[in-house]
């Protein structure tokens, strides 16, 4: 069985992760969702939080696994039984990034490669800190988020702001 690990803070969880995530399914057999604690991002969302919304995302969808991990990545996948680890690229300065992190995790693990997915085109734009900044903004969530993740996106930032 051929498994992937899509790692990520998922702060919150878009459109465009769950492209990735089941377009992944065409290459892996399962795919292992890993939110990540991440502090140095300064989540919006607690850990348990993200992780509640990725699964209820992902709720359909047999062939994936959500989970959180903590450490290094490479050490995880391995843990995981994985083959790979699935990354997004929307963009030049995704890639640059991308690649020192892909080379990196080589070095520490020989055995574990990194796939990089390009993100259909309607969500080559989009990323967690653009949909917070709209949410701010108190823009219309409803083309870049499940329901009820943008529900809870808003109530946050109308807690923060009170």
């Amino acid at each position: 069985m051929k498994i992937g690990v899509y790692p990520g803070t998922f702060d919150p969880v878009t459109h465009g992760h769950t492209d990735i995530i089941t377009r992944s399914l065409r290459v892996f057999d399962k795919v292992v969702v890993a939110v990540a604690p991440n502090p140095s991002k300064h989540p919006l969302f607690n850990l348990a939080e993200r992780l509640d919304m990725v699964q209820l995302v992902m709720k359909d969808i047999g062939q994936v696994e959500v989970t959180t991990f903590d450490g290094l990545l490479v050490d995880y996948v391995e843990r995981a039984g994985a083959h790979a680890i699935i990354r997004g690229l929307r963009a030049i300065s995704d890639f640059e990034h991308e690649f020192q992190m892909a080379l990196i995790n080589r070095k520490l693990a020989r055995n574990v490669e990194t796939v990089f997915l390009m993100p259909s085109e309607e969500y080559s734009y989009l990323s967690s800190t653009i949909i917070k900044d709209v949410a701010h903004h108190g823009g219309n969530l409803s083309e870049f988020l499940h329901p009820e993740v943008a529900h809870r996106l808003h109530e946050r930032i109308r807690s923060l702001k009170s």
